[in-house]
């Protein structure tokens, strides 16, 4: 069965300003799996979003790339009018939904850039094309990537790795190589986050950071990699959460006019949709009204509201600002056109691949499904290009691979000491994990401690000690650094000479808080945490 788009003239003002709203939703089918209670509605609540209220579309986090598939094809039925479905997945569907494809953060790419130029743009367009393709197989038809933003702070604890580079030069050229790749799928591509978070220390989850930097400044480093993303066809901007009094003084980026009208709109002269950054996040959500921040973000010149907080208050709210005369009904219209031309893109590019996009279901069965989801998704040459780029940018300092023979003559026994943020959050270890799985088949036995872990909770005894770290810059971590309690443990071992070596997964810019290293210890860097790097990192280092 097919649906295509109704024609505009049909919709009433309620359901043109729903269609400007895309909700957060739980990749996973049931209600009692839902991990995130306070933005991911129940089955009864979405339901009535996507029927009742008519909302246009849904951003999804949490479940398998096949359980994806099956949430999609639902959540298309239920909605009156076809969804933009969309995921946070910068670094490949695998990043967010087990088993398709998953990638090093964008910054090792960056890192091939300084040394081969025309390499790393060819890694980049892959991943580009590998992440849209997997996308539109599991029925996601927006991707929000890529990055853009100039990442030359390293204390960013925000974007870090997530960026393509720390100039706007290399991020241009790869977050362009980027969108190139997915162009030869029915997706959307989104460069984020206008107009430029990679110079801040503060997390805009947790609250509103501030870029004092002069126009000038925005225009010579934070400026061209957007303008090169929109040269390239970018199908969608995203706003930062950013004060920049510069531009405004008084809102910050996502709910300002002068940046996102004068500045995007006006002056880059974007054409295609404008999306906020989530309003949920704690640097507007910390600072507006529930309902206050949509009708600003409306007025700014956003077309989609990402998340708001209260989505059938934000489009009642907006509805009155409507009919008070406050925005224009041919405001809401514009954006409404642009968001059908958007859905067009993706209905249209699906029908001629022959596959399900935004308002197309499959005729095949769960057979024919399953059949194409394991012929499109973490193929054997996609596997290798990402086993390429971690070899490519791994790191390794002293003597490889540890000679553990010699170790026999040493009395201590041998540890594996594994540090993490969270342990709760931790979907890249187990049992059967390189990370674990290796150390332990040559004799190591196991220690995992996250940030809440006091250090007297460990034994730390006479041990030989491989010490572990896995550590980067991630949303709502609000640290860019390695945590106290990696440093800890790390001073503790260097200083008793239990420290055999060292294997640091993520940040370059952590890695550095722990060198340079006594010439008998051996380190392997990896921008990677997936346990693909962890096999390469550890194949390194390890005696096989």
């Amino acid at each position: 069965m097919k649906r295509s788009l109704p024609d505009l003239e049909t919709l009433c003002l309620k359901e043109q300003v729903a269609q400007m709203v895309v909700v957060r939703a739980s990749g996973y089918l049931f209600d009692h799996q839902i991990q995130y209670p306070q933005w991911e509605p129940p089955t009864a609540k979405l339901q009535y979003w996507l029927e009742h209220l008519g909302v246009g579309g849904v951003i999804l986090l949490g479940g398998s790339a096949g359980e994806i598939a099956l949430r999609s094809q639902q959540l298309q039925n239920w909605a009156k009018i076809p969804l933009l479905i969309a995921a946070d997945i910068e670094e490949g569907v695998g990043q967010r939904f087990s088993g398709a494809t998953a990638f090093p953060p964008p910054m090792a790419i960056s890192a091939i850039a300084n040394k081969n130029l025309s390499l790393a743009q060819h890694y980049a367009t892959q991943m580009g094309a590998i992440t849209a393709q997997e996308a539109l197989a599991i029925g996601v038809n927006w991707v929000l990537a890529p990055v853009v933003d100039v990442n030359n702070n390293p204390d960013n604890p925000v974007i870090n790795v997530r960026a393509f580079g720390e100039t706007p030069e290399i991020v241009s050229k790869l977050a362009t190589a980027f969108i190139q790749g997915a162009k030869a799928y029915p997706v959307l591509t989104t460069a984020k986050h206008f107009p430029g978070h990679g110079d801040t220390a503060t997390d805009s989850h947790l609250d509103l950071p501030v870029l004092p930097h002069s126009a000038a400044r925005l225009a010579s480093v934070e400026l061209p990699p957007f303008e090169s993303a929109i040269a390239a066809g970018v199908d969608a901007v995203m706003s930062a959460h950013l004060l920049i009094p510069s531009w405004d003084a008084q809102q910050p980026a996502t709910l300002s006019e002068p940046i996102l009208t004068q500045q995007l709109r006006q002056k880059l002269g974007f054409e295609k949709l404008i999306v906020t950054d989530a309003l949920v996040m704690g640097a507007i959500a910390n600072h507006y009204g529930t309902n206050v921040a949509p009708v600003l973000a409306v007025e700014a010149g956003a077309d989609i509201l990402l998340m708001p907080i209260d989505p059938e208050g934000a489009i009642q709210a907006i509805c009155e600002a409507v009919e008070s005369g406050r925005i224009s009904a041919e405001r809401i219209r514009a954006s409404v056109e642009r968001i059908w031309q958007a859905k067009l893109k993706v209905s249209r590019g699906a029908e001629e691949r022959g596959s399900r996009g935004a308002g197309e279901q499959r005729s095949g069965g769960v057979g024919e499904q399953e059949v194409r989801l394991r012929f499109e998704l973490a193929q054997a040459d996609t596997l290798a290009t990402v086993d390429n780029i971690l070899r490519e940018t791994q790191l390794v300092y002293g003597s490889v691979p540890l000679q553990l023979e010699i170790s026999a003559t040493d009395s201590r026994p041998l540890c594996n000491l594994i540090v993490v943020d969270n342990l709760l959050a931790c979907d890249f270890l187990g049992q059967h994990t390189e990370a674990i799985a290796l150390p332990a088949q040559l004799g190591y036995t196991t220690n995992l401690i996250d940030l809440h872990t006091p250090i007297s909770a460990i034994p730390a005894g006479n041990q030989l000690t491989l010490l572990q770290l896995f550590i980067r810059g991630n949303p709502f971590r609000g640290s860019a650094g390695t945590t106290q309690v990696a440093q800890d443990w790390f001073k503790k071992l260097l200083h008793s000479g239990n420290l055999q070596a060292l294997v640091v997964y993520g940040s370059p810019y952590v890695l550095a808080q722990f060198l340079p290293l006594p010439p008998e210890v051996p380190c392997v860097f990896s921008y990677g945490q997936m346990p693909a790097a962890q096999a390469i990192a550890l194949n390194t280092l390890l005696p096989t």
